[in-house]
């Protein structure tokens, strides 16, 4: 056993004498040492229930005769952090969670791991810290939170930031607003709509890392203690069988969550985050791929924000396999993917069942016949952009229309709240990348005001950093290069004409080839915002756009 290195021989006698001062016992120091990965806090509605979750997941280690020993891992919460400088925090924390994981379960020598994350960048940084650790390990998330209800509608974390602008332009009262705030998350859980937490909890069901349901099962349902109760049991058989993330994670595995991503309308972060998972296995993964993936991919879901439907109601229809088995019927997915359950794709989805084709449309009845992102090039993003396809209204997916630019985000909020965006503007929020936010901050509160001040159908916004899934409307994100680094979107000037065509997947500044020159030629790049600490050090760090991660991943 791995954990033999501090468990056997004379000269580990100092390691049992430390293991001692643990409470442990001579027999459990004799069974492999399970790392169980706690994100348990309780700042983050998400992971205030991961004590009961870890608990549940202790008793089947136990029980299927490993040691679990408990260690933590942080996490943000992603709606608290937004609209000030903790926003900027919020994607560097990836990395720090992949990385601290990584020196916890090495320098202890752990034999398997559980990893219990559930929110934004703790679940994909716990994959990445899987991947590089490489002892056999498995997944099981806190779960999504119930949808609220407000005036006889289902409501989520994103119809709170609406009520907000709605209530700017005086469309709800102060009463009403109110009644949002008391009831439009009702439990914990992460975020009830298909934002980041739940597409990446939903798509590490589909890398293979988590058993069924992992993404779906509501936090307060009794059947997510008995998942991880199973999860507990299940990696002492990958253990015993020594099944490890990278026999798991492979590059069809990861074709597979791009697959799924596509059909389900995930949230656009999972272009950051499949990107650095898939570096971790040694996997190029160019953001393009989506575009391919796309095209031959139906989406079957309109989740919140894109539809009125909500995790809650997913976990009913099937949930992942569900939608996984619509998309076999096409042939879609590699269904060949070890899994943690022990046995293939193919395996875990046969006799999955799609219970409610108004939940989960059936694969020849689909929403449309190409996936929910897109990624968008052209002169204004010549390494490429974001757009949550399945959440664009109709009439914005072509859309023309002049620049209202912004170096920061607090004055495009004040701009749009104070009535000075119009029908028709194309909303620029610049100089929030990586290395110009730094921490390429996400922009839910403008994309939210403008849909609350009622222009999401006319009105579109695009940026060098970030969108949630939580956004909806013609929101472009990621685009790359960003502005501190001297990209295109740097050079853009108020009243520009620029064109959005999600369908020919182009984003384009309408200004001939020789401004653009002479603008590039004139662009003086602009000071740091932050010069100590943390953030100061990851910005330096940065050396071009957003390809994949907060740092720049090289090429293999």
């Amino acid at each position: 056993m791995k954990s033999d290195t501090v468990t056997k021989g004379k000269q580990q006698a100092p390691h049992r004498s430390l293991l001692n001062a643990l409470g442990l016992t001579p027999e459990e120091m004799e069974r492999p040492l399970v790392g169980i990965v706690s994100s348990y806090n309780e700042i983050v509605p998400g992971h205030m229930n991961l004590d009961k979750i870890v608990n549940a997941v202790k008793q089947g280690v136990a029980m299927a005769g490993g040691t679990p020993i408990v260690f933590p891992a942080i996490a943000v919460c992603d709606g608290i952090a937004m609209g000030h400088i903790g926003m900027k925090y919020s994607l560097v924390t990836r990395d720090l969670i992949a990385d601290s994981t990584e020196a916890m379960a090495l320098a202890h020598q752990f034999d398997a791991l559980v990893m219990v994350p559930n929110c934004d960048k703790n679940v994909p940084g716990l994959l990445m810290a899987a991947a590089r650790i490489n002892v056999p390990t498995i997944f099981v998330s806190g779960g999504p939170m119930l949808a609220g209800h407000v005036k006889g509608k289902k409501t989520s974390l994103s119809s709170m930031f609406e009520a907000v602008g709605a209530n700017a332009a005086g469309l709800i009262t102060d009463d009403d607003l109110l009644e949002f705030e008391n009831k439009t998350c009702p439990t914990c859980g992460s975020c009830s709509g298909m934002y980041t937490a739940n597409s990446m909890n939903c798509l590490t069901e589909v890398l293979g890392m988590g058993l069924g349901g992992n993404g779906t099962i509501p936090a307060v349902y009794s059947a997510r203690i008995r998942l991880a109760k199973q999860a507990g049991m299940k990696v002492m058989e990958l253990w015993e069988k020594n099944i490890r993330p990278r026999d798991i994670m492979t590059e069809d595995a990861i074709l597979n969550a791009l697959t799924v991503d596509m059909a389900l309308g995930c949230s656009t972060n999972s272009m950051l985050h499949l990107p650095a998972i898939a570096h971790e296995i040694g996997m190029d993964f160019e953001i393009d791929f989506a575009n391919g993936i796309s095209e031959k991919t139906p989406n079957l879901c309109h989740l919140a924000p894109a539809g009125p439907t909500y995790i809650e109601d997913l976990d009913e229809a099937g949930g992942v396999y569900a939608v996984m088995a619509e998309l076999n019927k096409k042939g879609l997915l590699h269904t060949d993917c070890l899994t943690v359950t022990g046995k293939t794709v193919g395996e875990n989805i046969k006799d999955a069942v799609n219970k409610d084709p108004q939940v989960i449309r059936p694969i020849d009845n689909p929403y449309s016949q190409t996936g929910g992102l897109a990624v968008l090039k052209g002169n204004l993003a010549p390494d490429g952009s974001v757009v949550k396809r399945s959440a664009v209204v109709e009439e914005m997916l072509v859309h023309v229309g002049p620049a209202r630019v912004f170096d920061c985000e607090e004055a495009a909020i004040e701009a749009i709240k104070g009535g000075k965006i119009v029908a028709g503007d194309v909303v620029v929020i610049r100089y929030v990348g990586p290395k110009g936010g730094p921490g390429m901050p996400e922009m839910l509160n403008p994309t939210s005001a403008i849909a609350g001040m009622g222009l999401g159908s006319s009105v579109a916004l695009i940026t060098d950093g970030r969108f949630s899934g939580a956004s909806r409307g013609a929101s472009i994100g990621h685009v790359s290069p960003e502005a501190a680094v001297g990209g295109p979107i740097g050079l853009v000037e108020e009243g520009d004409m620029i064109k959005i065509d999600i369908p020919n997947l182009k984003l384009e500044l309408d200004i001939s080839e020789e401004e653009m020159a002479k603008r590039k030629q004139a662009w003086q790049p602009r000071k740091p915002k932050v010069t100590t600490g943390y953030l100061a050090r990851y910005a330096s760090m940065v050396t071009s756009g957003n390809r994949g991660a907060i740092l720049e991943i090289p090429k293999n």
